[in-house]
């Protein structure tokens, strides 16, 4: 293995290609500046396009550069954590490929990790070409898995953030299958802060997190940190059952004071799609639940690497 390296620097890709040049040009230009040995770790997720080939070539050609291609498409949060896992450095940056996280925030992050902070996450202050829908709906995910987590994860932060040697340490302990990097920080705990910056629009290519993907991370969020769902659906049911008795004895002191009254098939179906509903919801975060300790049983890795590059060598200090 190569020599002591200060600095790792995480990129998660996939399908990057027409960004991934220039994400390591400023990548090298600002680690440079540091003055320090560092490495930049490209984790291709099994893109279909270009990308592993260039980061391939530009391993070759830098000897700061690594490669970890996966075998398939694993996800964001297994290649933010097969990073973690190959990092070599005394503090870690995970940053996306796409530029939207500004790479000279890094060094005001390195500024705070020398004051003694061990973890400086990066807290948007503005975001930058994404629609209002989008905005709405992360500052909504951020405030809502603020108030379920049992847990403090900070509001309005990604995965952009450094993390010392011994909270990378403490991360590859944690082998959850069903992961979320931004909240497992927050578990581990030790000495926090943030760096606030604007975040900008993409350099190239179009976003990876389809609606349907931030949808699954949201609940993947609240589901890992939280069992505030399933205590709901307890509360749920205790208060159908006392409104169901409530109207129980309605309907018997209404047919003790007019025996004649035939009580309407509307209302009856209505109460019953209705509990019936709420039943199968319920039955529904349950079931979510003891999905998710199914996929925790099974012990599969969280990713399979089909090829490495670039680290037998030691970090770029020039």
């Amino acid at each position: 293995m190569g020599g002591e390296v200060t600095f790792s620097v995480v990129v998660p890709v996939f399908n990057e290609e027409p960004v991934i040049e220039e994400t390591h040009r400023r990548l090298n230009e600002i680690m440079r500046k540091t003055g320090e040995p560092y490495e930049l770790i490209f984790v291709d997720d099994g893109s279909s396009d270009r990308s592993a080939e260039i980061i391939s070539r530009l391993s070759r050609d830098n000897d700061s550069t690594r490669l970890l291609s996966f075998s398939r498409n694993f996800g964001h949060e297994a290649a933010t954590t097969a990073g973690l896992d190959h990092a070599r450095g005394q503090a870690v940056v995970i940053i996306d490929a796409d530029l939207q996280d500004p790479p000279q925030v890094i060094l005001q992050m390195i500024e705070k990790w020398r004051e003694g902070y061990q973890v400086v996450y990066g807290k948007r202050l503005e975001r930058k070409g994404e629609s209002f829908f989008k905005k709405a709906a992360a500052s909504m995910f951020y405030r809502m898995l603020h108030s379920l987590s049992e847990i403090t994860i900070p509001l309005d932060t990604g995965d952009f953030r450094l993390i010392d040697r011994e909270v990378c340490r403490s991360m590859r302990r944690l082998r959850e299958k069903n992961r979320f990097i931004r909240g497992m920080v927050s578990w581990v705990g030790f000495r926090q802060t943030a760096v606030e910056y604007v975040r900008d629009e993409r350099f190239a290519g179009e976003t990876k997190y389809s609606t349907g993907k931030l949808l699954r991370l949201a609940w993947d969020a609240v589901t890992a940190y939280s069992h505030k769902p399933l205590r709901v659906a307890t509360y749920v049911g205790f208060t159908l059952s006392l409104v169901s008795f409530i109207y129980l004895v309605f309907v018997v002191v209404r047919r003790l004071g007019d025996p004649l009254a035939v009580p309407g098939w509307a209302s009856i179906v209505v109460i019953n799609l209705f509990f019936n509903g709420v039943i199968l919801i319920i039955l529904g975060v349950i079931g979510e639940y003891l999905g998710r300790v199914y996929d925790e049983t099974k012990r599969r890795p969280l990713y399979l690497v089909a090829k490495r590059e670039g680290f037998d060598r030691g970090g770029n200090d020039s």
